[in-house]
């Protein structure tokens, strides 16, 4: 059958898919093998290059399989030798340095066995994580998120990890940028649960096929580890045009922000949450003490709450779409808050509760629930109303404000895409903080 003509490929188009049919090419020769009924494309996509189902695909599936040989890291990279020899010297808090220093080898190497696989990678002057925003716009527009405080901090541990490795060994003759832990890696589970605590956590690595696949919360392929490859399969019945998605963990949106440089559309990540500072319960119970007795004894009551570990300046209580994530130790917050003189004093001499009186798990977890917040005390929930008011106030506009901007289809569609993206993050949030002074407010 005669098919219509096609019109010559550009100058760059041709730039783009040259890249994809070398790596193509190179996964042959390294037996990656990949099914044929999906294909790799940056049309039809939600961000560059993503898995296109090319025809309808059952649970299940094998979509690509990755030989070990492959992975991409510090054992397999060509200067395994030097990153072993240096170890103790390239120990880090983010256990990250010995891979950047092979995969920034390779990046930068001729060469490599793995150039047709890095060389898809994008211009990294093309990042746009909240790290590379300006300071004052971090604050316009994510100010109350996380996502400002979390990027001070990854600023200084990198800028830590770069002048150790750079000043103190000078052996290691990369210099590596301040960008280069936004990579997307792998880090294998450990197979032994019960001896998770104990055992070192897999090194990350790089994994060729699968870091080219998309993230959303309602995935539809898992990543699985064998002995022998990493396998790619998929966990429902994918339809004939429809995108495959990876995912990368239960992450919320502020953290795909922060970490990788995109949210999910409100409201369609399931893993989405909101953080209320443990400081701000305490603030709530503060507000309402009555006298100077109450507000001393709310110090003591705090004060054993920081002793058993229960709460921390820093920490936070996590709420997501069914209710609070972080039960117990909440739920052990609010009763101590709460206790009278007497219960507390006999609380304190005991320090705890004896065994036999500890709430169970699910009994705590039930209260905590959206579903169970309107079976709490009038006093709990006075707390809780409050801190979620304390929390809204932290952001730089309020919730109503953001709605419109939602609604508004002609008014989103003029936002830039980090104004867009910084308001689904800030909405998300909002919504699930307004659900819990919704189902908190008094009768």
């Amino acid at each position: 059958m005669a098919t219509d003509a096609k019109r010559p490929k550009t100058d760059e188009e041709n730039c783009v898919l040259e890249p994809l049919k070398n790596f193509l090419l190179w996964c042959d020769s390294v037996k990656l093998t990949l099914s044929d009924k999906v294909c790799l494309s940056k049309e039809g996509t939600v961000a560059e290059y993503g898995m296109l189902a090319k025809e309808d695909i059952e649970e299940g599936h094998v979509l690509f399989s990755i030989p070990r040989e492959v992975l991409l890291h510090q054992a397999t990279a060509k200067v395994k030798k030097v990153l072993e020899e240096g170890k103790k010297s390239l120990e880090s808090a983010s256990g990250w340095v010995p891979l950047l220093l092979g995969l920034l080898y390779e990046y930068t190497c001729p060469q490599s066995h793995w150039k047709p696989y890095l060389s898809l990678w994008p211009d990294f002057r093309t990042l746009d994580q909240p790290m590379f925003w300006s300071e004052e716009e971090r604050d316009k527009l994510l100010k109350g998120t996380g996502i400002p405080e979390a990027v001070k901090t990854d600023l200084k541990k990198l800028q830590d990890e770069y002048n150790n490795i750079n000043v103190n060994n000078s052996n290691f003759f990369v210099t590596f940028p301040n960008d280069s832990q936004y990579f997307l890696s792998f880090q294998e589970p450990v197979e032994d649960e019960d001896e998770e605590e104990d055992k070192e956590p897999n090194p990350p690595m790089m994994v060729p096929m699968a870091d080219m696949l998309n993230h959303v919360s309602k995935h539809n392929a898992n990543l699985e580890y064998t002995p022998e490859c990493l396998k790619m399969v998929s966990i429902r019945h994918i339809e004939k045009g429809e995108e495959v998605f990876n995912t990368y963990g239960q992450m919320a949106n502020w953290q795909l922000l922060h970490m990788y440089g995109f949210a999910e559309p409100f409201p369609t990540n399931s893993n989405d949450t909101a953080d209320i500072q443990m400081s701000s319960v305490y603030k709530a119970a503060v507000q309402a003490a009555h006298s100077e007795a109450d507000q001393k004894l709310l110090v003591d009551k705090w004060s054993m709450l920081c002793e058993m570990e229960i709460v921390g300046e820093k920490g936070v209580f996590i709420f997501g779409q069914s209710g609070c994530l972080t039960y117990s130790e909440l739920y052990t917050t609010l009763k101590v808050l709460c206790m009278t003189v007497q219960v507390f004093e006999e609380f304190r001499e005991n320090e705890g509760w004896e065994e036999d009186e500890e709430d169970e798990d699910d009994k705590m977890e039930q209260a905590l629930s959206f579903n169970g917040l309107t079976g709490l005390s009038a006093e709990w929930k006075c707390l809780l109303h409050a801190a979620a008011a304390l929390t809204l106030d932290s952001y730089s506009e309020d919730v109503e404000t953001d709605r419109r901007r939602l609604e508004d289809q002609g008014a989103l569609a003029e936002l830039s895409s980090r104004e867009r993206r910084a308001l689904h993050v800030r909405y998300g949030q909002k919504s699930i903080l307004q659900r819990l002074q919704q189902l908190t407010k008094k009768s």
